[in-house]
């Protein structure tokens, strides 16, 4: 009964299988990887190596790579093993890890997502008090809220799960996954919903309406500005906005795909939309903020010049 209701493995079911194209599918996603961690790794060396850009918004920039290595480690890894396996059976503490990684991942996403609006609304709304608000304590304090709170309902959810006596172990998923384990429960998941609930609410929808309401004020405040200042704004908020619009995205998707039934969809078209929030960001965000702000673009090929003649 304890080995019943508490599986030592899980089942992950969502692998296509594809015969002797997962070697290719394994190179592809392993060179998809690599990308991903030389492109985050060149901007955090980039913002940490130069002092002009020991400023607000790229110390910001900074977090978001780090957080982006840190949410594709979580998958890929393990991800580039069960392409090459012929069962996708992951130990219940590795199971558990990875959800716990790969949703704090997100929630820490969604938490940068709204300091950095924040500080692009005062820099926008409130120049002459920039640099008495967004002081370097400040910084400091905002960073530490946007890695410490998120993992707390993240916890909560995961810790309450892991306790779930449980009456199957398969997941119709290609990683594991918060809402597929618990829909395997023998109890009610009453506390379990409530919970979750509460985390998503807090860790996802409070930064995307806070998000928003930031840039309702921008918006309205350029409305009846020169041509030229809307310019600025657009060159200093575009980055920003093009990785908010990309992120919110492929978060409902993920939140959708979790309440609906994936094995009754196409295989191929269920395993892309659940990749999209841990494939798309971590290789579009370095891409956004390294070509869109000039500052990063100067240095990254200053860089890149100075170790070819080297």
């Amino acid at each position: 009964m304890e080995n019943s209701s508490y599986p030592l493995y899980f089942n992950l079911t969502m692998f296509v299988k594809i015969g002797n194209y997962r070697y290719l599918a394994f190179v592809l996603c392993f060179l998809l990887y690599t990308v991903i961690i030389s492109a985050n790794l060149i901007i955090i060396v980039v913002i940490s190596r130069e002092k002009t850009l020991h400023e607000p918004m790229y110390i910001f920039i900074l977090c978001l790579s780090i957080n982006s290595l840190y949410g594709s480690a979580g998958f890929f890894i393990r991800f580039l093993r069960d392409l090459l396996s012929d069962t996708h059976l992951i130990s219940r503490p590795a199971c558990f890890t990875q959800i716990y990684v790969i949703y704090s991942y997100a929630s820490y996403e969604l938490a940068i997502l709204g300091i950095m609006a924040y500080d692009r609304y005062v820099a926008v709304c409130q120049p002459l008090h920039y640099h008495n608000k967004i002081t370097p304590k400040v910084v400091s304090k905002l960073i530490a809220f946007a890695w410490i709170y998120p993992g707390f309902p993240v916890s909560a959810c995961v810790f309450l799960s892991f306790k779930l006596p449980l009456c199957g172990n398969k997941i119709p998923k290609v990683f594991c996954a918060n809402w597929p384990v618990v829909k395997l429960s023998c109890v009610t998941t009453v506390i379990n919903n409530l919970v979750g609930m509460f985390a998503t609410v807090s860790t996802v929808f409070l930064p995307l309406r806070f998000v928003l309401y930031t840039y309702a004020r921008i918006f309205h405040l350029c409305r009846n500005r020169s041509s030229e200042f809307k310019a600025k704004v657009i060159q200093s908020c575009l980055p920003h906005i093009i990785t908010f619009v990309n992120y919110s995205i492929t978060v409902f998707c993920d939140i959708a795909l979790s309440r609906i039934d994936l094995e009754e969809l196409n295989p191929f078209l269920a395993v892309i939309l659940s990749l999209e929030f841990v494939f798309i960001p971590p290789i579009l965000n370095p891409l956004v903020y390294g070509l869109k702000l000039p500052e990063i673009r100067k240095l990254m090929l200053k860089m890149l010049s100075c170790s070819k003649h080297d």
